[in-house]
């Protein structure tokens, strides 16, 4: 690592912002005061959208966007900065851009964009709220269920183009079909293949708004074959999320098991006595009581067939010439 007072300042800001491991009270108190500003920017958006309230209290409204927007972006230079301690060993350049090519930077920056594009290229009020409305974007940084969420996504993102393939197949199909047997039934509803596709979609999403519906006995036989695959077709994806929730969930259970063990034996805890160790332990690597307890009755037995095994091995065998010696 670099020496120097300007490099360590660099890597306390990093710990700050970027390292997950990194807990002390300062952290804990920015990371709370960012998410109170981001869920207080959603609520600005919300509340500047009622126009008696917005025409009340604009100034303050625009006093907390152009604050917020300043501490967003010197948040955004700190990161962009201090990342390059991630990887000592690479140049900081180039640590730098892989950065500000990930989810988390993109993120940050679509907070901030739309506020400095307005300037130049002035937009309507309300699509730049929408846009602000991305803030809440940010809270998956310091959310760890968000965290899952997106991980799963990503993880399982073959399986979600292959369903979203399939759908749109479907769609074509099912709004190619009705358009045959409802076009002359119904020519203001089914009158093209793109105008029946609004039928297609909502059916096989299973919502259904009721708008458009089949009037011929064709038609409604084929409506309910369509209806009937949406209900499957819906499922697979609700199924892939919770399978890819499943194992993501028991695979960081697994990790944090294993890191509780490997703090448990490298700090010669006495697994009987020391229950306040074992709980600040428990606390800081964030598993649950009863993994605790399943953790502690697993490596007691452990240690007692350890125990056991080095018994055998020192009244069985030689010391010096490791022969077994006769029972």
């Amino acid at each position: 690592m670099k020496t120097g007072a300007w490099f360590k300042f660099r890597y306390w800001v990093y710990n700050n912002l970027h390292n997950d491991e990194y807990e002390t009270l300062f952290s804990r108190f920015l990371n709370y005061f960012l998410i109170v500003l981001i869920v207080s920017n959603v609520l600005a958006v919300l509340l500047e959208s009622v126009s008696s309230i917005y025409a009340t209290y604009q100034y303050y409204f625009d006093t907390f966007e152009l604050l917020s927007i300043a501490i967003f972006s010197f948040e955004y230079l700190l990161r962009f900065w201090s990342i390059a301690d991630q990887d000592p060993f690479e140049e900081d350049w180039k640590v730098r851009m892989k950065w500000v090519v990930s989810g988390g930077a993109i993120i940050d920056l679509l907070a901030i964009l739309p506020a400095y594009v307005n300037f130049f290229v002035p937009f309507d009020l309300r699509f730049l709220r929408i846009l602000r409305l991305l803030r809440l974007l940010k809270l998956t940084r310091y959310f760890v269920s968000l965290q899952i969420l997106l991980t799963v996504l990503q993880r399982e993102k073959g399986s979600f183009q292959a369903v979203l393939f399939i759908l749109a197949i479907m769609i074509v199909m099912a709004a190619g079909g009705m358009y045959v047997v409802e076009n002359k039934a119904q020519p203001e509803a089914f009158g093209s293949i793109p105008h029946a596709m609004w039928w297609a979609v909502v059916t096989l999403t299973t919502v259904g708004y009721g708008d458009v519906t089949p009037v011929t006995n064709l038609g409604k036989f084929f409506g309910a074959m369509i209806t009937i695959l949406g209900v499957g077709l819906a499922a697979l994806p609700a199924g892939i999320l919770a399978t890819g929730l499943a194992n993501e969930i028991n695979l960081r259970n697994q990790n944090l098991e294993q890191k509780f063990r490997e703090l448990l034996l490298s700090n010669d805890i006495d697994l009987v006595n020391d229950h306040y160790k074992i709980e600040e332990i428990r606390r800081r690597i964030g598993i649950r009581p009863e993994q605790t307890h399943r953790i502690i009755v697993q490596l007691m037995r452990e240690q007692v067939l350890e125990e056991k095994e080095l018994g055998l091995k020192k009244y069985k065998y030689c010391p010096h010439c490791a022969e077994r010696l006769p029972d």
